[in-house]
Order: C-alpha cells, then sequence, then structure tokens
C-alpha cells in the first residue's frame, strides 16, 4: 500500500500537471453539458471538471435540469467554472429561451434553419417527437450562452440527451462538439442515433474498453478513430491507504457495497450471497450505501435471511463520508448485472475508489470491470447473478488476508499506472486540443463549415 501522503501527492500531481500541460491547454474555453449539475453520484464528471480548471482550463457548465439540492460533494465549492441553467418552469424559462433562440437566429440564420430542418425530420420519424423538440429548445440556450462568451468547444457528458443537446447546438452556433458515452446513455439509445451523433462529433470518449468496441463496431470503418478510451481518473492525492490504528479495527470485519438501489447493480445477489456466507460460519458487518427505488425490497430481502443485525442500507452518503467509510472496510463488495432492459454498468467508479485506498475488491465480470478488478491480480471476479460463487470469493479473502492485501496492492498499483486522474484529464485535453489544432476549429463564435461526411445525419431520438 502507498504510504506517501495525500496532500502532498496531490499537490505533487497538479504541479506537474500545469508543467506538462501549459502549452496544449485549448485556446478559448470549453463548455460542459449535463443533464443535472451538481449530482451527488456523478463524482466521476466533478472530478473530471475539478481537474481540467487545476491543469488550467477555462469552463463553462451546462446543467439542463436544475441543480440537485443539497447534500453537494464539498469539491462542488472549488469548482470556479459559472454554471449556466435555465429557469425550472413557467414564463420565466420561456421568456428565455425564447430570447436565446431569437438570438441564435439573429446570430447565424442558416445554421438555425438548418437546425430547424433537423428538429423537424427527427420528431416526424422519432418514437418520441416532443423529446426532440425538448433538446431542440435546450439548444437554443446552450449555443446563444456558448456564443456570447467565446466558448470554443462543446462537451457533452452522456450520449442521451446532454448529447442531442450539444449536437443541435453545435448545428445552431458552428462551434464543434464531442461527447462522454458511459453506461446506459449508451446502451439503451438506439445504435443508429449513436451512430449519427458519433459521426457529427469531432470525438466520442467512452470510459470502458469494452464501450469502445462496442462504438466501433457502430461507426463506418473511416470513423472508428474517433473512438477514444479514457477512464474515469482517481485523483489518488485524495485515497492514500493510511490503514486505521489496530485498536480502533473491529473484530468482525466489515463488507462495504457502494451504489444505486436499482436492479444492474445487483444489491440482491448480494445480500443473497452474504445469507450463504453467514451459513458457512462467517462473521461480517455489511454497509451497503446508496438509495434508489429497490430500498424497500432489499430490506425485505435482507429481513427474510435473517441478516438484520448484519446488514444495513445506509441511505446516500456525501464523498467525504464516503472515503471516511472506505478506511473502516475489510472488503468491497460489488455484483453488477445487465438488466433486463440492456441497461449496465461500464467500471463502477466506487469499485477504483476502494481499490485506491486499499480496500481488497469482488466484483462481476461484465462490461468493462474486468480491465479494473483483474481476477486473481488486483482483485476476485465472478460471474453475475451468481450467488454462490460471489460467497465463495468473499469467504475466500476472508480466509486469507494476506492474499486479500496482495490485491490490494496490486490494485493500487494498477490505478497509479493507468487510472490517474491527471493522466486521464491529460487525455481529454489532447482530444480537444487536437480538434483545435487538426480541424482548423474557430477563434469566435462561427466555426468552420461542418464536412460534407458529416451531413448524413437522419433520424435522432430525445431523450
Amino acid at each position: 500500500m502507498s504510504g506517501r501522503n495525500g496532500t502532498d501527492r496531490n499537490k505533487t500531481d497538479m504541479e506537474a500537471g500545469m508543467n506538462e500541460t501549459t502549452e496544449t491547454l485549448p485556446a478559448g474555453p470549453v463548455a460542459y453539458v449535463m443533464k443535472r449539475y451538481p449530482r451527488l453520484t456523478e463524482t466521476f464528471i466533478l472530478n473530471e471538471i475539478r481537474a481540467m480548471e487545476r491543469l488550467g482550463a477555462k469552463l463553462h457548465i451546462f446543467s439542463l435540469l436544475p441543480p440537485e439540492p443539497p447534500p453537494h460533494h464539498p469539491m462542488v465549492a472549488e469548482v470556479a467554472a459559472p454554471l449556466h441553467s435555465a429557469p425550472p418552469s413557467g414564463w420565466a424559462k420561456f421568456a428565455m429561451l425564447a430570447r436565446t433562440h431569437a438570438a441564435a437566429l439573429a446570430a447565424a440564420p442558416l445554421r438555425y434553419a438548418g437546425a430547424v430542418g433537423h428538429a423537424v425530420v427527427f420528431s416526424a420519424l422519432s418514437p418520441t417527437p416532443l423529446s426532440v423538440w425538448k433538446q431542440f429548445g435546450r439548444a437554443g440556450f446552450v449555443a446563444t450562452t456558448c456564443r456570447r462568451n467565446g466558448i470554443r468547444h462543446i462537451h457533452a457528458h452522456f450520449a442521451n440527451a446532454p448529447a442531442a443537446v450539444a449536437w443541435f447546438a453545435s448545428r445552431m452556433s458552428g462551434i464543434p462538439y464531442s461527447f462522454t458515452a458511459h453506461a446506459k446513455d449508451l446502451y439503451l439509445t438506439p445504435k443508429k442515433v449513436i451512430r449519427r451523433r458519433a459521426g457529427a462529433a469531432t470525438f466520442v470518449a467512452t470510459c470502458t474498453g469494452y464501450n469502445a468496441q462496442y462504438l466501433r463496431e457502430l461507426v463506418p470503418p473511416e470513423q472508428a478513430d474517433k473512438i477514444n478510451l479514457v477512464y474515469h481518473g482517481i485523483d489518488l492525492g485524495l485515497f492514500s491507504a493510511r490503514p486505521a490504528p489496530a485498536a480502533a479495527k473491529s473484530q468482525v470485519p466489515l463488507i462495504l457495497s457502494v451504489g444505486r438501489l436499482v436492479p444492474k447493480k445487483g444489491h440482491d445477489d448480494l445480500i443473497t450471497a452474504l445469507a450463504l456466507l453467514r451459513a458457512r460460519g462467517f462473521a461480517f458487518r455489511c454497509r451497503l450505501v446508496g438509495a434508489g427505488p429497490l430500498q424497500e425490497e432489499l430490506q425485505g430481502l435482507i429481513a427474510r435471511h435473517g441478516l438484520a443485525d448484519a446488514v444495513t442500507l445506509e441511505g446516500p452518503m456525501t464523498h467525504a463520508r464516503l472515503i471516511d467509510l472506505y478506511r473502516q472496510a475489510d472488503l468491497f463488495a460489488l455484483a453488477p448485472r445487465i438488466a433486463d432492459d440492456g441497461d449496465r454498468d461500464g467500471i463502477p467508479n466506487v469499485i477504483a475508489e476502494a481499490m485506491a485506498i486499499g480496500v481488497p475488491v469482488v466484483s462481476t465480470d461484465i462490461s468493462g470491470i474486468p480491465e479494473l478488478v483483474r481476477t486473481e491480480q488486483t482483485g476476485l471476479v465472478v460471474p453475475p447473478r451468481d450467488p454462490q460463487a460471489l460467497a465463495d470469493a468473499l469467504a475466500r479473502l476472508l480466509a486469507d488476508p494476506a492474499f486479500a492485501a496482495t490485491l490490494a496492492q496490486r490494485a493500487r498499483d494498477l490505478l497509479e499506472r493507468e487510472f490517474d486522474l491527471w493522466t486521464t484529464t491529460r487525455r481529454l485535453h489532447a482530444l480537444m486540443e487536437s480538434d483545435a489544432c487538426c480541424d482548423g476549429a474557430h477563434a469566435g463564435p462561427f466555426a468552420r463549415p461542418v464536412p460534407s461526411w458529416r451531413r448524413a445525419e437522419a433520424v435522432e431520438a430525445g431523450d
């Protein structure tokens, strides 16, 4: 385990990052478009924004929905970027959208007319026409605000609604755009829509090799190089492994799990595995952090298995409190699976965070998880929907603390090599700068013409 001081490490990384990227940062501000910001469950985006700013980038943040009410992660207060969000509803929202669309029309009439034409076609052919117009309405606000603030690039997080808004805003303003695809947004959006949004983007980033392969199979071969693997980086300076003093450690091992209470997280499989573990005579406590629609169902399952004295549902938690809880844990367990509707995780950020602290991890071998949890090397992975295999893996690590510690050390080493926040953020910087250097990006509110191969968009489904 790393014993470096977190503050010193963070300062060193920040200074190194600024020194290495001073000459390659984008020439003007970049807009980040998200469905909602800030959001307690999207720490990975907050980390990226914070790192972008510390490396010298000027950002503007667009929240398509009103910001989530407190509690917020403390790091939100460290972000300097202005936050743009339309009023939630009513006359004030209508008036703002009307003004910004009028400004977009006046600034670039032909571009605006083209965007309207696409919206008409998309809505006529889409099963959700009102959603298409909702994204078009939001895009006018984004396009005009970007133009007024000299934005040189628009980047959307998530391939569904934010990417749709960014696409329309790019059409209206001529400002190039890109997007990052994650998990649900990628696999629940129709393939033809992803293909066309990717075709219009200057680049597409995604957080797992599994996703990257899926995307490369969707786009034409000549566009495959647009697809870029950019892992969710971890600010390792915040997660220095500092084991609690032995006197403060409980004699009963603590198993920690973190994730929304939704089907794809597999919490019911974990609870069943814990029941099997207890039947073998293992003593443990399990704290499950997260909120969601399955809370009552999972509470009932805990009661039916007679685990109420050992397993607790903790609800949502701020990142600062969660870091403290990681430090108390002996094992981290998460059992993701592909949900019936196709929804799935990429690489859950909480797995990387647990590894960064030095907590041994057990998870499942779906999606991009094996890229981080490499079985027998950096953790243990088991098949999804297999509580027996999950119980076996947990039992193995509980019975062999030395092996668990070896896995934890290797996991931290892997994070330092491939998942460091400053490295992954520089990668995203480089993609945005490549757009500017190699594709003739504009120096003002009116961008270069869109190449002919990008004009072949057809039906866009809204979200």
